[in-house]
C-alpha cells in the first residue's frame, strides 16, 4: 500500500486535468516538489494586487472562494481538483482576485518552475490551459491575456486529441461562384445571397484576379463609398493572394494570420497563372478545429430539417463534455449550452412555420418552461412549453387556437426528433391546456394564484419559470405583470408556493447519510433532482417572485440577485447559488456518463470525493428550506 506523501499527491493529481495528461514519471517528479498547505475557514490564500507566489494551487480538500477585494460577492468557488492562481505566474502580473478558504481546506502548492517546463513539452497540458483560459470569460485573470499562454495564439486550441490535427490536409469548398470585373455590385450581392456564400471570386480569362467578400460590401458599399451600381473592379481585393491545394490546417491558419485575410484562394499550382480549384474560409478552419460554439450556432441556423439539427445536437453534447472535462465554470457552460438549445428550438419553430399552409393569424409567443426556461437544460431532457397568442374576437378564438395547436404539434414533434423527449404529463403547446390567448392565460394563472391547491402549485412551479424563446416578447411581459399583480393582492399564494417547495424530502438522514429510494424501479438510488436540486430551485422561485423580479429565471442568478436585495442573507444566498451550480454540474456529469438524465445516482459508483461534494450542498438545502418556512409562515398554513 502506498504511504509516502508524494505518492499520495500523485495519486490525487492524476485524476484531474491538466495533470492527467502527464506521464507517470513526470507526475511523480512533480509531486516530490509539491508543498501541502492547510487553511482554516476564511483565511487568505493570496490577496488582490499581491505579487504572484512561486506556486499555483490545486484544491485537495475543501473549497476556495475567489472574489474582488472588499466585495462579498463570490465570483467563483474552486472545489476538489480545481486549479487557481496560475495565470498571474504565467503572465508575470499581480493577482487580480482575492482567494480565501471557503471552509477548512487543504491545498497542493505546485511550484511554477517545475511545472512550466512540463507544460511547454506536453502539448496536451498547454492546450488544456489555453482552452481553459480562453473560454473562461467569467475569470478576470483571462481577460488581458486570453489565448496568449506562453505567447501562443489562441488558435492553438485546435487539438481535441493526441493526433496532430494541424498537420492534416484541410477540406475546402470547390463550388466556386465567380464573376467578371465589370459585373455590377448589386448583381454580385444578389448572387452571393442566392448561393449563401461569403465571397465572390473575380476572374479574367478563367484566371483569378480578385476577390470580393461580405466585408468588402459592408465597408465599401454600405458606407456609401461606392454605389451599388459600381463594378466589381471598384471594390475587389487585388492582387489576389493564392495558395496551392493540399494546405494543412496549420498552414491555412498561418496564411490567414500572416496576410490578415478571411479567405484563401487555392489554385492548381498556388499561383495566379493557373485555374482556381477552391476557396478556404475561416469557417472551414473552425469546422476542422472541432466542436466550437460559433460553428455550431452557424450550423443550427443553416439547418433546414429537424434530422439535420439532431446531428448538430450531438456536437453540442460533445462540446458540453469537453467543457466539463476542462473544468470550465458551470455558469459560463450553462449560458453557452442554453444559447445553443434556444437556437435549436428557434430553428425547429422556423422549420415548422415554413411547413404551415398559412402565416400565423396573429402574433404569438413560444414559451420554454422548466429547466430550459431557467437556462439549466444541459442534457436532452423532456420538453415543457406553451404558446400565448394575441387576443381575438370570440367568434375567431377556436379557429385561431386550432392553427396554433397544429403549429405546436409540429414544433413538439420536431423537438422530439432532435432529442427532447415528449413531456410525460403532456405539458406542451400541442395540448389545448397549454395553448391560450393572452386573456385566457391571465385567467388561468389568476385561478392558480387564488385557488392554490396541490395541482395548481405544481403547475405554477413549472409555468412560472417560463422564458421567451420565439415570438412577441410583449405578450409574455404583459402576462408577467398580470401574475405579479395577482400575487401581490393575494400574498397567501406565496405561503402555498413555499409549502410546495418544502414537500421534497431531505437529501440526508442521521449522520448525513444519503436518503435513497426505498422501492420501485430506482430502489437504492439517490434522487438528485427531487432531494437536492428541486428544493433549491423551488426556494429561489418563491423568493424571487415575492420580490416581483421578472426576467431572471436561472436559479444561480436568482440567488445572486436575492443577495443584492437582502444583504443580511447574502452569505446563505451565495451559498445557494454555488450549490445549485455544483448540483447541476454533478447531474450533468452523471447524465453524460450513463447516457441518461442524470437524475438517479448509484451511490456505490461514486468515489469518496464525489460523495463529499454532494453532501456539502445538503446543509445549504436545509438552511434555505428553513428560511422560506419561517419567511412565509408555512406552519400556520397547516394549522
Amino acid at each position: 500500500m502506498k504511504n509516502t506523501i508524494s505518492e499520495r499527491i500523485a495519486d490525487f493529481l492524476k485524476n484531474y486535468p491538466p495533470f492527467n495528461a502527464m506521464e507517470a514519471k513526470q507526475l511523480e517528479q512533480l509531486s516530490v516538489e509539491v508543498v501541502i498547505v492547510h487553511k482554516e475557514t476564511n483565511t487568505l490564500v493570496f490577496s488582490q494586487s499581491e505579487s504572484p507566489h512561486a506556486h499555483f494551487y490545486v484544491v485537495n480538500k475543501g473549497a476556495v472562494a475567489l472574489s474582488k477585494a472588499g466585495s462579498s460577492q463570490i465570483l467563483d468557488i474552486c472545489d476538489e481538483g480545481d486549479v487557481f492562481g496560475l495565470r498571474p505566474l504565467l503572465a508575470n502580473e499581480s493577482y487580480k482576485l482575492e482567494a480565501k478558504a471557503y471552509e477548512e481546506t487543504i491545498l497542493y502548492a505546485i511550484p511554477i518552475k517545475d511545472f512550466k517546463p512540463l507544460a511547454l513539452e506536453n502539448k496536451r497540458i498547454g492546450n488544456f490551459l489555453i482552452e481553459s483560459f480562453a473560454s473562461n470569460t467569467g475569470n478576470p485573470y483571462s481577460i488581458k491575456h486570453r489565448g496568449k499562454l506562453y505567447g501562443a495564439s489562441s488558435d492553438s486550441n485546435q487539438y481535441s486529441s493526441d493526433k496532430i490535427l494541424d498537420l492534416q490536409p484541410i477540406k475546402y469548398s470547390t463550388d466556386l461562384i465567380t464573376c467578371k470585373k465589370g459585373t455590377k455590385i448589386k448583381t454580385i450581392a444578389n448572387k452571393m445571397t442566392k448561393h449563401n456564400v461569403s465571397c465572390m471570386l473575380v476572374e479574367k480569362d478563367n484566371l483569378p484576379v480578385g476577390i470580393i467578400t461580405d466585408k468588402d460590401i459592408r465597408k465599401k458599399v454600405a458606407t456609401g463609398l461606392f454605389p451599388i451600381t459600381a463594378s466589381a473592379k471598384k471594390i475587389m481585393s487585388s492582387p489576389i493572394i493564392t495558395y496551392p491545394k493540399g494546405l494543412t490546417l496549420a498552414q491555412s491558419q498561418m496564411a490567414m494570420m500572416k496576410s490578415n485575410i478571411s479567405h484563401l484562394v487555392l489554385t492548381e499550382d498556388g499561383t495566379t497563372d493557373t485555374k482556381s480549384v477552391g476557396i478556404l474560409s475561416k469557417h472551414d478552419i473552425m469546422v476542422a478545429v472541432g466542436n466550437n460554439p460559433a460553428v455550431l450556432m452557424r450550423a443550427i441556423k443553416r439547418a433546414t430539417s429537424a434530422k439535420r439539427l439532431r446531428g448538430i445536437r450531438h456536437g453540442i453534447m460533445n462540446l458540453l463534455q469537453g467543457y466539463l472535462d476542462q473544468n470550465i465554470p458551470l455558469g459560463l457552460v450553462s449560458k453557452i449550452i442554453s444559447e445553443l438549445n434556444d437556437a435549436s428550438t428557434k430553428q425547429v419553430i422556423q422549420i415548422a412555420l415554413s411547413k404551415m399552409e398559412e402565416e400565423p393569424p396573429v402574433k404569438f409567443t413560444w414559451l420554454s418552461m422548466g429547466s430550459q426556461g431557467r437556462g439549466e437544460q444541459l442534457l436532452n431532457t423532456d420538453q415543457d412549453n406553451a404558446i400565448i397568442f394575441e387576443d381575438v374576437p370570440e367568434e375567431q378564438l377556436e379557429t385561431t387556437r386550432s392553427y396554433f395547436l397544429k403549429l405546436g404539434e409540429r414544433i413538439s414533434k420536431g423537438l422530439n426528433t432532435i432529442g427532447f423527449e415528449y413531456c410525460t404529463a403532456d405539458m406542451m403547446a400541442s395540448n389545448r391546456s397549454w395553448c391560450h390567448c393572452l386573456s385566457e392565460w391571465k385567467d388561468v394563472t389568476a385561478h392558480w394564484i387564488h385557488n392554490p391547491g396541490p395541482d395548481e402549485i405544481l403547475l405554477s412551479s413549472i409555468f412560472f419559470d417560463y422564458n421567451v424563446t420565439y415570438g412577441d416578447k410583449a405578450l409574455a411581459d404583459e402576462l408577467s405583470q398580470s401574475i405579479f399583480n395577482y400575487a401581490n393582492h393575494y400574498p397567501q399564494f406565496f405561503t402555498h408556493l413555499a409549502s410546495g417547495a418544502l414537500q421534497n424530502p431531505s437529501p440526508s438522514g442521521f449522520f448525513r447519510d444519503f436518503l435513497v429510494e426505498q422501492d420501485g424501479e430506482h430502489k437504492d438510488f439517490f434522487d438528485l433532482k427531487l432531494r437536492a436540486l428541486m428544493p433549491i430551485i423551488d426556494a429561489a422561485r418563491v423568493l424571487i417572485l415575492s420580490h416581483s423580479i421578472k426576467s431572471i429565471n436561472n436559479t444561480a442568478e436568482r440567488y445572486e440577485k436575492l443577495a443584492e436585495l437582502e444583504p443580511n442573507n447574502k452569505e446563505l444566498y451565495l451559498a445557494c447559488s454555488y450549490a445549485s451550480k455544483a448540483l447541476l454540474k454533478f447531474r450533468t456529469r452523471q447524465g453524460l456518463l450513463h447516457n441518461d438524465s442524470g437524475r438517479y445516482i448509484a451511490l456505490d459508483k461514486l468515489n469518496k470525493e464525489e460523495k463529499i461534494k454532494l453532501k456539502r450542498t445538503f446543509k445549504t438545502v436545509k438552511e434555505i428550506q428553513s428560511l422560506i418556512e419561517v419567511r412565509f409562515q408555512v406552519k400556520n398554513l397547516l394549522r
